[in-house]
């Protein structure tokens, strides 16, 4: 099994990677020189894989120095890798509805790394890798906090705006507002299913620390 040092190590990478990904994000966006480049911050998975980078720092220092991780690190975990696995999925849909509706998207090299190549990462990680503690059903509800109180801010706020950063928030990209709060039901209990997901994987793969 992969030591624990070895682990501290790669969740810096993989928040470096990150970093680098989001950095490479934010410029693409703003050289297209449009409404959604300069509404960089307003996406859930930009906020929530730069949750993920700063988590990543955290987590890799306490790997190097702790043979286990503590609880509250565990659920933080938990927490955050539910949002950026599930704006992966949400991306993915996206830009296979984006193909169906025969709209032309463009996918840069960081959208790759932070929307499929780190979730699957996490999920590698989160299975496999040494001193993680069982996760608590409690997470769940806390997951959802998160993108309820982004997704009604985004919704008020496009509303004077008049910019969504995803088309399914917008009633007039879609059939209304009754298709608009049922497309965000589902996003949620995506959200819900995959923090689920998580603490049953914890639970059934549940590592012994390793000496440092």
């Amino acid at each position: 099994m992969i030591s624990r040092t070895a682990f501290g190590w790669s969740r810096l990478l993989a928040a470096a990677v990150c970093g680098v990904a989001l950095v490479h994000r934010m410029f693409w966006g703003l050289g297209s020189q449009t409404i959604a480049g300069q509404n960089f911050f307003a996406y859930l998975t930009i906020e929530s894989n730069i949750a993920y980078t700063v988590l990543g720092v955290v987590a890799g220092v306490i790997a190097l120095r702790m043979p286990e991780d503590p609880p509250w690190l565990t659920t933080a975990r938990a927490i955050v890798l539910s949002w950026t696995i599930t704006a992966g999925l949400a991306f993915a849909l996206i830009v296979w509805q984006a193909g169906v509706r025969g709209i032309p998207i463009t996918v840069p090299w960081s959208d790759v790394v932070l929307h499929f190549v780190l979730p699957a990462y996490a999920i590698l990680a989160w299975v496999f890798g040494p001193g993680r503690r069982r996760a608590s059903w409690r997470i769940v509800p806390y997951v959802l906090l998160y993108p309820v109180a982004w997704g009604l801010f985004t919704i008020w706020r496009g509303g004077i705006i008049g910019w969504y950063p995803y088309y399914f928030l917008d009633p007039r990209q879609v059939s209304g507002i009754p298709e608009m709060v049922l497309t965000c039901m589902i996003a949620l209990g995506i959200f819900a299913m995959v923090a689920c997901g998580l603490v049953l994987l914890s639970r059934m793969h549940t590592t012994e620390a390793s000496a440092l």
